[in-house]
């Protein structure tokens, strides 16, 4: 049996009675795919493994977000990794991550792959200035608790953690450590 897949919908315009075709429509805007701010990005996958569609799984694992409870940080600049946190973002928790709270995450999270010591402050400016985890010898992942005071994990925000929770995803990150 062949495989169906869809294509997407292509646009059509008038141009001097000449039909003319233009670029695929993406589902979403432009406005809700990119960030306004050009800093890290915190994902946190809240959704557990059980009935999760094949290409969410095949995403979340390139995403390292294998388990419940685990954490990523990504540039915003990215735009492939926006692209495949745009394809999650009902499976997963995510927003902008404050400079103060990614230095308590390195601190009480990060694992070094050469087992030496962590300046958890200057990797933290390191990582805001464009670096990734593995050119500073950290793993890429966080593994957290569950978070204290429990979560609503099946609404989207405001009412549930699901999406993009902009900047109170500090709060969540926060009890989860």
């Amino acid at each position: 049996m062949e495989e169906k897949t869809k294509k997407p919908r292509k646009t059509t315009e008038k141009v001097e009675n000449k039909i003319v075709e233009t670029k695929p429509i993406s589902p979403g805007t432009a406005k809700d795919r990119s960030q306004a701010s050009k800093g890290l990005i915190a994902v946190v996958r809240i959704a557990g493994e059980v009935k999760v569609k094949p290409e969410i799984v095949n995403t979340l694992y390139r995403l390292r977000l294998r388990r419940k409870y685990t954490c990523v940080v990504i540039n915003s600049a990215n735009k492939g990794l926006m692209g495949m946190l745009w394809r999650v973002r009902h499976s997963v928790a995510y927003g902008d991550i404050d400079q103060t709270l990614l230095v308590k995450l390195l601190n009480a999270r990060a694992q070094k792959t050469d087992g030496k010591k962590l300046n958890a402050e200057e990797a933290a400016n390191e990582l805001m200035n464009g670096k990734t985890l593995e050119e500073l010898g950290i793993k890429p992942f966080f593994r957290l608790h569950p978070p204290r005071k429990g979560i609503n994990s099946k609404l989207q925000y405001p009412k549930g953690v699901l999406g993009n929770n902009k900047n109170d995803i500090n709060k969540l990150i926060e009890r989860m450590l």
